[in-house]
């Protein structure tokens, strides 16, 4: 049981450390869609949005710092679920129903970054190695 937080740890991390490398190799995509979606500044938006998910990840998947990482990480979900998923806001079903999903998926992993930010990393990690 003793690498349940690790274990879980790192299946959290791995979706914000692959897209928030993905922020930087699609760029000029990203910037667009963000655009489209009326983001000011969208190049500047996915930069920011990028190093958030990418250092959160690291920092959640590292067990280093989770208080920041977990915080910066429910920034980026609670606000990427309100602008980029509004599904309440669209005229085809189909489209409002796949982004309802990823609007509930935003708010859920929210939760998550939640539950890291107050129980913290668990016994598994560099913080707790780094008080021995």
């Amino acid at each position: 049981m003793q690498y349940v937080p690790l274990i879980g740890r790192i299946l959290y991390a791995l979706i914000f450390v692959f897209f928030g490398i993905g922020h930087f190799t699609n760029l000029n995509q990203m910037s667009q869609y963000a655009g489209a979606m009326g983001v000011p500044a969208p190049t500047l938006a996915v930069i920011v949005t990028g190093l958030m998910i990418l250092l959160g990840g690291l920092s959640v998947l590292l067990g280093y710092k989770v208080k920041i990482g977990s915080l910066l990480l429910f920034v980026f979900l609670v606000f990427t679920a309100f602008i980029m998923h509004a599904f309440w806001g669209l005229d085809d079903p189909m489209q409002a129903q796949a982004q309802m999903a990823h609007f509930l998926k935003n708010l859920s992993l929210a939760g998550a970054a939640l539950l890291l930010f107050y129980f913290g990393t668990g016994p598994m990690s560099l913080e707790k190695s780094s008080e021995n």
